[in-house]
C-alpha cells in the first residue's frame, strides 16, 4: 500500500524564521504551501480566522509567536488543532524547544484525537545571531549582551530544523506520534559563536554575559512590557542553565546527514553583509 503524501500545507508563522523556511523547503519538496500570516489573514488570537486558513489543506506546521512555552501557547494550540482535526487536517507538526519544560503543556495541547501529531524540538537557532532583536546589538554596537553565561548549546541551522519538518510531514505515518529532538553537531558557548561571526565577518565582537534579571532590566528598559519580561527572564534562568548542553541526533535520523555547522552559518551570514556596521 502506498502512503498519500500530502499536497497542501498550511505554514503558521510563513513570514518568520522558522516557518518561512518551512515553506521554502516544502516547496522544494513539491508540496503546495498555504502560508498563513497575519498579512495572509490568519491570527492566532483570532479563532474566525482558523477555519478559511484550514479548510481544504492536508496537513498543517505549526509556530506559535512569541514562544512555544508562553501561557496562552497550549490552549490556542490544542484549540487549532482540534479545528484542523475537524476540517480534515490530521497531519500536524508543531515547533517546540529542547529543554523548555514550560513547552510541554503546548506538545500534549496538540495531540487531540485524530491527529497524526509529530513534535520537533529544536536547540537554539543559529539565525537568532543574524535575525531578530539580537543581531542589531552586534552589528551597530559590536557586542552582544546576553544571560547565556559560559553554558554551551548546540547552536541548529533553521534550514536543517526545516527540512525535518517537511520530511515529517511527507514521510507519511513513519514520524506520525514522535518527538524528534535536532540541534547542531557541536556545542559552542555564546562567546565562542560570537567569536566566530566576528572571524566570518572580519570585526571584533565582544559578549557579555549577564544574569537572567539584569537582562530583564534592559528588556524593560527597551519597552518590553513587563509581563514578557517577567516570562523571558524566568526562560533564560532556566533554558540556559546547562540542560542543552548536549547533542541530538534528529537530524541525522530523519535526513540521514550531518546538521550544517555553524561555521558555515557564519561565513554564509557574513558574505550576505549581515553584520556590517
Amino acid at each position: 500500500m502506498t502512503t498519500r503524501t500530502s499536497t497542501t500545507v498550511v505554514v503558521t508563522g510563513a513570514t518568520g524564521r522558522a516557518g518561512a523556511r518551512v515553506a521554502r523547503a516544502a516547496e522544494a519538496a513539491g508540496l503546495t504551501v498555504r502560508a498563513a500570516s497575519r498579512a495572509r489573514g490568519f491570527d492566532w488570537r483570532d479563532r474566525s480566522t482558523w477555519e478559511p486558513t484550514l479548510r481544504g489543506a492536508d496537513a498543517a506546521f505549526l509556530v506559535f509567536p512569541t514562544d512555544v512555552g508562553s501561557p496562552e501557547a497550549a490552549e490556542a494550540v490544542g484549540a487549532l488543532a482540534e479545528e484542523a482535526v475537524s476540517l480534515g487536517v490530521r497531519r500536524l507538526v508543531l515547533l517546540s524547544a529542547r529543554g523548555e519544560e514550560r513547552a510541554l503543556p503546548t506538545e500534549a495541547a496538540v495531540r487531540v484525537p485524530g491527529a497524526r501529531w509529530t513534535v520537533v524540538r529544536a536547540a537554539w537557532f543559529a539565525q537568532n545571531f543574524s535575525e531578530g532583536p539580537l543581531v542589531e546589538e552586534l552589528r551597530l554596537g559590536g557586542e552582544l549582551v546576553f544571560p547565556g553565561g559560559q553554558v554551551r548549546e548546540p547552536f541548529v541551522d533553521l534550514r536543517d530544523v526545516a527540512e525535518v519538518v517537511v520530511a515529517a510531514l511527507t514521510a507519511g505515518e513513519r514520524y506520525a506520534g514522535q518527538v524528534l529532538e535536532v540541534s547542531g553537531p557541536r556545542l559552542l558557548t555564546f562567546g565562542e559563536a560570537v567569536a566566530e561571526v566576528g572571524r566570518a565577518a572580519g570585526r571584533e565582537l565582544t559578549y557579555t554575559p549577564v544574569p537572567a534579571r539584569e537582562y530583564g532590566e534592559r528588556l524593560a528598559g527597551f519597552g518590553v512590557p513587563p509581563r514578557e519580561v517577567e516570562f523571558l527572564v524566568e526562560l533564560f534562568g532556566s533554558l540556559l542553565d546547562g540542560r542543552n548542553a548536549h547533542l541530538s541526533d534528529g537530524v541525522r535520523e530523519v535526513l540521514g546527514r550531518a546538521p550544517r555547522d555553524f561555521g558555515e552559518f557564519a561565513r554564509e551570514a557574513a558574505d550576505a553583509g549581515v553584520w556590517k556596521p
